[in-house]
C-alpha cells in the first residue's frame, strides 16, 4: 500500500503553535520522519518548536528545489509509493497554497497516493475572513507587476473585472515592496472601491483594516513596510 502525504501547515511567525494549531496536526507531524519542504533550515526549527520526539539529525527532510522537474516530481514521491508516509511544509501557512507543493499534490493523487490536508493557519483566508469583503466569490492573483505602468494596468484590470463579477482580489507583495504596491494602488484604483490591508496576521502586531480608496488617502501612512500583508480589492 502506498504512504499517505500530510500537508502540515506551518506557523505564520514566532506566535505559539498552541494558538494557531490545534493538538490533532501537531499530533501528525511528530508522528512523521520524513518531510518535503521548501527551506531546511526553517522546517527543523519548526519541528523543535513543536517539540518533535525524533532527533532533528535523524529526520529525512528534502528542499524543494527552486525549479521543480517532473524528475524531481517522481524522486520525492518515490517514497510514498514505498508504503512511506511523508509531511509536506510550506515556508509559512498552508502547503500547496500558493506554494510550488501544489505539484507534488498533483501528482499523487494521478499515483493513487491519499492526501491529508490538515487544519492550520492560512493568511489568504484569514485576510479574507477578517476584511469585510465578498466571500462568496473571490480570486488569488499572487504577485502583480512591480513596474509601472504594467502595474496600474494590471490594477485596472483586477478592478474592472471585481466590479463586474462581485469578485474580491487577493494578491500579495514581497514585503520590501508593500509602500510601493500601496501607493500605486491608492493612484490608480477609483475612489469608492474598498482596499482591505491585512498585516502580519495571527501575529501580536496584526492588523486588518478596509476602507475605500479615497478614505485611505486621508488616513495617516499605514504600517506595512517589510512586514508580511495580504491585500484585497473590491470595486463598486
Amino acid at each position: 500500500m502506498p504512504g499517505t502525504l500530510w500537508l502540515l501547515p506551518v506557523a505564520l511567525g514566532d506566535t505559539p503553535w498552541e494558538t494557531v494549531l490545534p493538538p490533532q496536526t501537531r499530533a501528525a507531524a511528530s508522528r512523521l520522519t520524513r518531510f518535503i519542504v521548501e527551506n531546511a533550515k526553517t522546517t527543523r526549527a519548526e519541528l523543535k518548536r513543536l517539540d518533535h520526539p525524533t532527533p532533528l539529525r535523524e529526520l529525512l527532510i528534502e528542499e524543494l528545489p527552486e525549479k521543480l522537474s517532473v524528475a524531481d516530481i517522481e524522486r520525492l514521491l518515490l517514497p510514498l509509493l514505498e508504503g512511506q508516509d511523508i509531511g509536506l511544509m510550506s515556508e509559512a501557512g498552508c502547503p500547496a497554497v500558493a506554494d510550488p507543493g501544489a505539484l507534488l499534490v498533483r501528482r499523487a493523487h494521478e499515483l493513487g497516493i491519499i492526501v491529508r490536508p490538515l487544519v492550520g493557519p492560512s493568511s489568504l483566508l484569514l485576510a479574507l475572513m477578517g476584511s469585510g469583503l465578498e466571500g462568496q466569490r473571490f480570486a488569488f492573483h499572487g504577485y502583480l507587476p512591480t513596474r509601472e505602468p504594467e502595474r496600474g494596468t494590471r490594477i485596472v484590470e483586477l478592478e474592472r473585472e471585481s466590479a463586474n463579477k462581485r469578485q474580491t482580489q487577493i494578491f500579495i507583495e514581497t514585503p520590501y515592496r508593500n509602500n510601493a504596491l500601496f501607493a500605486a494602488l491608492l493612484a490608480t484604483a477609483r475612489p469608492q472601491t474598498r482596499l482591505c490591508l491585512a498585516t502580519d496576521i495571527t501575529l501580536s502586531g496584526e492588523s486588518i483594516r478596509t476602507h475605500r480608496i479615497h478614505e485611505w488617502k486621508s488616513l495617516p501612512v499605514s504600517c506595512i513596510d517589510r512586514r508580511p500583508t495580504v491585500f484585497l480589492l473590491l470595486a463598486d
